[in-house]
């Protein structure tokens, strides 16, 4: 995930900063407990595509 576009992209929802899942390919809002996927390299930002997370993905 490009560096640059990590600071530049928030959650859809709470507007909040999104950490790089690199494992998963996903970007995380802590706020929302909420996993947005990535495909083809490209964050797919919509709130009907984002994964609840559970408790220990949390962490």
């Amino acid at each position: 995930m490009n560096k640059q576009l990590l600071d530049i992209v928030a959650c859809p929802t709470c507007h909040g900063h999104l950490e790089y899942d690199e494992q998963h390919q996903r970007l995380i809002c802590r706020i929302e407990k909420l996993a947005y996927p990535i495909k083809n390299g490209i964050p797919v930002l919509l709130v009907e595509q984002a994964e609840t997370l559970s408790q220990p993905e949390e962490k």
